[in-house]
């Protein structure tokens, strides 16, 4: 059926837009340096119960690009969002935003310092308008103080001006034919438009997002990848959590791999998916050896045929020993 029948335009990929390159000094190694960092972390440990959620030694994240975190599930990479966001304390562990430290941070005070975040599942207050969830995203407003709030003629003004920065911005995200309907009204893929229009809101640095396209309506996956590039455009850093390997490659300049907590690699998202720690852990090409191999957490499985390999050899074997079964199946 064509789109002229349905009345929606075919979805198309996002017009490719410039990466940004020269990010690194060194060799892109896990933890390695980057030549203007706006977020640093050190030795970042949080363990629940008796598992490691997140050990991360050295992270760095470079400014004015947008950087991936992948990993498979449970690899604790929306537990480092809410580590370094305020939303939880690690056991152990520094980190800086924009050189000062935020180790010990409340979230709010976290977000007025230019460092915000959305959530996979999204925070829309579903009985507030949608521009009242938008105006709750501003910060430093003269009528949140009890005194001043009496006095309408303090904070009219003021209110006036936050009011025409969101319609701007949901202007901007096709949701200003919805300003007066209740966000429990929203779709999915709308929910998160407004998630990520709110955040702007504050006028942010750094923009973490977590899943950004989980449960978003196909239709919508192209407005929120131009609308996570046109964050980089207008000179913001973006962090972001995604699954997606496509969208993965399209749109981020540099690539974070997790797996069991740590960070096992790191660069270009073309060369880093042919690392063997990043087919180990994140596509699974063989499932009867230990994951801390190739994650260097643990020695090579001891007493067995694997005793001394490297983690791209047991890879090859495990693709090796899977083309053998399927010329088995097909006799």
């Amino acid at each position: 059926m064509s789109s002229e029948n349905t009345g929606t335009a075919p979805i198309t990929s996002p017009t490719p837009r410039p990466k940004t390159t020269g990010l690194h000094v060194g060799e892109p190694a896990p933890g390695c340096k980057k030549v203007d960092p706006i977020l640093v972390a050190d030795h970042v440990h949080r363990q629940f119960g008796g598992v490691t959620a997140v050990d991360v030694d050295h992270l760095e994240i470079p400014r004015g690009a947008i950087t991936a975190l992948i990993g498979p599930n449970g690899a604790g990479k929306t537990t480092l969002f809410n580590l370094l966001t305020g939303f939880d304390k690690p056991d152990t562990g520094t980190w800086e935003f924009e050189g000062k430290s935020l180790s010990g941070v409340a979230a709010y005070k976290v977000a007025r310092r230019g460092l915000v975040r959305t959530f996979q599942l999204t925070k829309a207050l579903g009985l507030l308008t949608v521009m009242d969830n938008m105006k709750l995203g501003a910060t430093g407003q003269r009528g949140e103080k009890f005194w001043q709030s009496m006095i309408p003629a303090i904070w009219r003004s003021q209110d006036a001006e936050i009011e025409d920065r969101a319609m701007d911005l949901l202007q901007r995200f096709k949701l200003d034919a919805k300003v007066d309907d209740f966000a429990a009204s929203l779709s999915g893929g709308q929910r998160k438009l407004l998630e990520m229009a709110r955040a702007l809101m504050t006028k942010p640095t750094l923009v973490m997002l977590d899943e950004p396209m989980a449960g978003v309506n196909p239709a919508l996956t192209q407005s929120l990848l131009d609308h996570i590039l046109d964050l980089k455009d207008e000179g913001m850093t973006v962090l972001f959590v995604e699954h997606d390997m496509h969208m993965v490659r399209h749109i981020a300049d540099w690539v974070v791999v997790m797996a069991e907590g740590r960070i096992v690699a790191e660069g270009d998202p073309h060369e880093v998916m042919k690392n063997p720690a990043v087919i180990d852990a994140y596509l699974g090409a063989h499932q009867d050896v230990d994951l801390g191999i190739a994650t260097g957490r643990i020695a090579v499985a001891e007493g067995g045929e694997a005793q001394g390999m490297t983690a791209q050899e047991i890879v090859d074997e495990g693709e090796a020993e899977e083309a053998a079964l399927n010329r088995e199946e097909k006799r």
